[in-house]
């Protein structure tokens, strides 16, 4: 099977299988957004969605929270992981955001990535999730389950698996690639274990083939 075939069937199967993929974390406004995926580095989704309500209560805008505290914010956030750095980036993100862009989220990736804390992962995201763009966020189940299934092929960095799919994902597919991949590694492929018992993507997936059936 060739690269280009093996893209083919596994994008055909997601478009029958998850023809609805869509990001987990709960918003309303490409702020909210914005935070709840600055929040999510190195953290569950579920414990950001249970942390941002109330965030957002007090500080529904970007002028709200660049006018509070490193404590402030702290307090709301304390129970995802690195709370200091990412109060940090909050509050700083905010005040960017209210200053230089006049309080409304930028679509395009290089003005996102100067923002306190977005890096090009979380500025992929919100291109793609808020803007519709074909930009592709390679997060670790990204990451994972491109190398798994050999959609990526040796690739070291994030960057790297992210150009290997965009030469072979069709543009308007790619917002909804991203949502395919990360939950099929939340939910299916995972990290330690994978439930290829479970899968359909086996009979095209590399991992499978060259390891699981020979064990």
């Amino acid at each position: 099977m060739t690269k280009k075939q093996r893209f083919e069937q596994v994008i055909a199967w997601f478009e029958q299988n998850m023809p609805i993929a869509e990001t987990e974390l709960d918003y309303n406004t490409p702020y909210e957004l914005l935070v709840a995926v600055i929040l999510s580095a190195q953290c569950t989704d579920k414990r950001v969605n249970q942390i941002t309500p109330v965030l957002f209560e007090r500080y529904p805008t970007a002028d709200l929270l660049a006018s509070a505290s490193f404590d402030e914010v702290f307090e709301y956030i304390r129970s995802c992981s690195y709370p200091n750095n990412k109060a940090k980036h909050l509050v700083g993100m905010a005040k960017m955001l209210s200053e230089e862009f006049v309080g409304e989220v930028p679509s395009d990736i290089d003005q996102l990535q100067k923002l306190p804390g977005v890096g090009r992962k979380t500025a992929n995201v919100i291109a793609s999730v808020v803007f519709n763009k074909p930009a592709l966020a390679v997060d670790t189940h990204v990451f994972r389950v491109a190398a798994r299934i050999g959609l990526s092929t040796n690739a070291k960095t994030p960057l790297q698996t992210e150009n290997q799919l965009m030469e072979y994902i069709p543009s308007d597919l790619v917002p909804k690639a991203h949502h395919w991949l990360i939950l099929h590694g939340r939910y299916v492929c995972k990290a330690r274990k994978p439930e290829c018992e479970r899968c359909g993507l086996t009979q095209y997936c590399k991992f499978f083939n060259t390891i699981v059936q020979k064990t």
